[in-house]
């Protein structure tokens, strides 16, 4: 027999889908109860079904869970190696290509997608890239569109890029304004935002390259599979795939479908379809 927590998580999970089409049904149950419980303690809620009646009475409730539900933390070039490979083994290839199509899916707060348009950019592809960043989170897609960071963070993304093998001073690439760091306009030009999930929505675009790192860890093994579904899809023959350093094709549904070539760093490339 189920305990009642675990039937109030249910059915708040199943309120926040009918009532919002967010998805996170097939999210993993200890990740999910973890941040819920979480919620409730910030939100000075006192019980999961109490939070379920105000999140479905006040759209700004449900915002504020969401917070917790899509945990918007991130950090530019975290994982340098990661960068360093992409400069090294994927952009080289891309850089033949007359013009490229970029997505970063689940880009939380825009850190990861303002470090890959500095990478383009360095590596002279940024004019012909569309680069694509998406989310769930709308406040974090509105914070990432206005590319305002926390100037205290700057020192650190400095390392980080400074370890992915960035050649130049990092403070090129923001100006302090607004009481934090303003990346510059050109980067945020180069960058479209937008609303999608790996969930519910369908590939948009065919694509060069997919970096989405640390997202499926969140999910189940079958909307793993789901999202690694739209990746391929969205690739074009031959295109890249980048993980996070905790996850990995492997004993997946497309463990077959890709090649790897920088296995410490998760970066996988896309066989030719079969026949």
């Amino acid at each position: 027999m189920a305990a009642v927590a675990d039937i109030e998580l249910r059915l708040l999970i199943e309120a926040v889908y009918l009532r919002y089409g967010h998805d996170f049904r097939d999210y993993a149950q200890a990740s999910i109860k973890r941040r819920v419980g979480q919620a409730l303690q910030r939100m000075g809620a006192a019980s999961i079904s109490a939070l379920q009646e105000r999140i479905l009475h006040d759209p700004r409730q449900f915002a504020e869970l969401l917070q917790y539900l899509t945990v918007p933390v991130s950090e530019m070039f975290r994982d340098p190696p990661y960068f360093l490979a992409i400069r090294q083994h994927v952009l080289p290839v891309l850089g033949t290509y007359p013009s490229l199509k970029v997505w970063v899916a689940g880009c939380s707060t825009g850190e990861e997608a303002y470090s890959m348009a500095i990478l383009l950019h360095e590596e002279g592809l940024l004019e012909r890239t569309i680069l694509y960043a998406t989310d769930i989170n709308h406040a974090s897609l509105e914070k990432a569109r206005k590319g305002i960071f926390d100037l205290g963070a700057m020192q650190g993304f400095t390392r980080n890029y400074q370890r992915a093998g960035g050649h130049r001073s990092f403070g090129e690439y923001y100006t302090a304004a607004y009481g934090g760091a303003l990346m510059d306009k050109s980067l945020r030009d180069a960058i479209t935002f937008a609303d999608h999930s790996l969930a519910t929505d369908a590939v948009f675009a065919e694509t060069h390259f997919v970096s989405c790192r640390n997202v499926l860890i969140y999910f189940n093994r079958a909307l793993q599979d789901r999202a690694l579904g739209l990746f391929h899809e969205s690739l074009a023959h031959r295109g890249f795939l980048g993980l996070g350093s905790k996850e990995t094709l492997d004993f997946s549904a497309y463990a077959e479908r890709f090649e790897p070539v920088s296995r410490p760093e998760r970066l996988y490339r896309r066989l030719p379809d079969p026949g």
